[in-house]
């Protein structure tokens, strides 16, 4: 409908303790213990900062190196922590967590082989355990298997079944295939072990738009700006409900503020192009349709409404071109629009 967050990755960090042999390896323990306070804490930018006080007095220290990739990888400097996690291995090739950390960032980063190669090499060490299981299915999806993730969820479910991950990741699976009763339950799932979880309230939001339940959508996406004021997920999402209920200038002001913290959101494109549609601005409709269009990332009505704009500005023979390649996409939309208007 409005938006499906990709999967979430998030990391765990390891507390290991070097032997302390001379006093700089004794001072490179004590950073890192301080810096794994730092990082159970969320402060990451100050347990980077230990963690590389510790590497410091200890070059070698591949533990240290294992949770500073981390913490980057926190900070959303995801190829930085891919390049620390690699040293890490060059140091001790049998540090499995790095193996497992790093295969989780390279997916991040779309380097969906080397996630491949490093799951291979740990399959043995992790078969018993939730967190591979459930990069596996994040590698599915990023396949395009959807059918293996779940299979991939089920199985992380099965191992942990506090996993809030692997609920939001189901259920976002589920929301594409339109099975909304299984997606409504996981997200659901979720909001139990956190109330707050963002992905899971936004997705529910989602589902109650799908049913035009716009006072619960509404709900479940100021549950989320109340914690977030600048989610523009949640924002853009708020502003689609804005506009199916009369209030296009408070849905403008929303979506122009999401599309402000993030740019390339293609959800939000098109509700721009349905907010110039509805003001009766066809050419500004146009560009904002074909902005998202441009991003090549499936999104919901987007074909059927832009070729839409292109008919009402006279323009029949690209509005079925648009419509052509909705139909190839699966646009419901553009599927009707093309059976009814291009013979």
């Amino acid at each position: 409908m409005n938006y499906i967050l990709k999967p979430l990755l998030v990391l765990q960090f390891l507390v290991l303790i070097t032997s302390c042999g001379d006093q700089d390896k004794k001072d490179a323990a004590d950073f890192f213990l301080k810096g794994n306070v730092a990082l159970g804490q969320k402060n990451y930018a100050e347990a980077l900062r230990l963690y590389d006080e510790a590497i410091a007095k200890n070059a070698d220290f591949s533990d240290a190196y294992l949770n500073k990739g981390i913490s980057l990888s926190k900070l959303n400097r995801h190829q930085e922590a891919y390049d620390v996690l690699t040293e890490a291995l060059r140091i001790d090739p049998t540090l499995v967590q790095a193996n497992l950390a790093r295969a989780e960032i390279a997916l991040d980063l779309g380097k969906k082989q080397e996630t491949r190669v490093d799951l291979a090499q740990i399959a043995k060490e992790y078969k018993d355990s939730a967190r591979y299981y459930l990069v596996r299915g994040n590698l599915a999806v990023a396949d395009g298997n959807d059918t293996q993730a779940i299979s991939e969820y089920d199985r992380t479910l099965q191992l942990d079944k506090r996993n809030v991950e692997a609920y939001v990741n189901r259920g976002a699976i589920y929301y594409k295939m339109n099975n909304l009763n299984y997606a409504e339950t996981d997200f659901r799932s979720a909001l139990v072990l956190d109330r707050a979880q963002p992905q899971a309230l936004n997705n529910l939001g989602l589902i109650a738009s799908k049913k035009k339940d716009w006072d619960e959508a509404n709900s479940f996406f100021d549950q989320v700006l109340s914690k977030n004021p600048a989610d523009p997920v949640a924002m853009n999402n708020k502003g689609y409900v804005l506009l199916q209920t009369g209030h296009p200038a408070d849905a403008l002001a929303l979506i122009q503020r999401s599309l402000d913290i993030l740019p390339e959101n293609p959800y939000a494109l098109r509700n721009l192009g349905m907010y110039y549609d509805q003001k009766g601005q066809s050419a500004e409709a146009i560009q904002s349709y074909q902005k998202a269009i441009d991003l090549a990332e499936p999104v919901e009505m987007l074909y059927g409404l832009a070729g839409d704009a292109y008919l009402r500005a006279g323009n029949k023979s690209q509005a079925c071109t648009i419509w052509k390649q909705g139909a190839i996409l699966k646009d419901s939309l553009a599927i009707e629009m093309l059976t009814a208007n291009c013979n």
